[in-house]
């Protein structure tokens, strides 16, 4: 019985590695892939602690060459990529009317274009063998919006049309392909926030907390399992009961 493999960009921090380090418990080989070589190369390790099997990318989802030669390296090393989780993203967040170009165009490139990219990357491969799960990590600011952050959100919510055009594209091939919006997550993106913008956003939140990058990345393992084999184009909120 071979292990399924799963590709997961953005995976060297924060939601990512909680969904590269949750899979690889779940019996996932993982593809652990950023621009960060040696926190790569730390969550690798933290994964063969578990008695997991990783191997890492230096990966840059805002080329497509980079992207190319990334998965060609992979489906020669691995010979299949069962799983793409397309979570890498940044932010550069202010006012639409003073915005630069230049940040609205970064954000839309990693956040939207590089999930496109390794899509487009690994579907041959998936459809070969009639199964696959591509799992976007899009964001409550998706569906919402967010003062100050128009590219954020534009991004984001690309990344639902996305999700739902290629479940409707794939789905007689055995692919799946849903997106999870999360909410207000505990980690490096939020923590440097004013602490009256916390409390301010807390307040929003039912559940009464934030969220934690495991709570994603239960919802990740759920969505690339067997269990979720009648599910796609489907936008999962984990959001505390922030936006209904």
């Amino acid at each position: 019985m071979f292990n399924r493999v799963a590709f997961v960009t953005g995976a060297s921090r924060g939601i990512g590695r909680a969904i590269a380090l949750t899979l690889c418990r779940a019996g996932f080989d993982i593809v652990v892939a950023s621009p960060e070589i040696e926190k790569n190369e730390e969550v690798a390790s933290e994964i063969r602690a578990c008695s997991g099997e990783a191997v890492t990318l230096n990966l840059d989802v805002t080329s497509p060459e980079s992207v190319k030669e990334g998965f060609a390296k992979t489906l020669k090393d691995k010979t299949r990529i069962d799983v793409l989780v397309n979570n890498a993203g940044i932010t550069r967040d202010g006012l639409a009317v003073r915005m630069k170009p230049s940040d609205w165009q970064l954000v839309l490139k990693v956040n939207l274009d590089g999930a496109f990219l390794c899509s487009q990357q690994v579907l041959p491969s998936m459809m070969r063998n009639r199964w696959g799960r591509i799992i976007n990590i899009s964001s409550v600011v998706g569906q919402a919006g967010s003062a100050g952050q128009a590219n954020y959100a534009a991004s984001k919510a690309g990344l639902i049309g996305l999700t739902k055009s290629l479940a409707q594209e794939m789905g007689s091939r055995g692919i799946t392909v849903n997106a999870i919006a999360p909410g207000y997550i505990a980690t490096d993106m939020t923590k440097d926030l004013p602490d009256d913008l916390k409390q301010k956003m807390l307040a929003t939140v039912p559940l009464g907390r934030m969220g934690l990058p495991e709570d994603i990345a239960s919802a990740v393992k759920f969505l690339a399992s067997d269990d979720a084999s009648y599910i796609t184009g489907h936008v999962l909120a984990v959001n505390g009961g922030m936006y209904m």
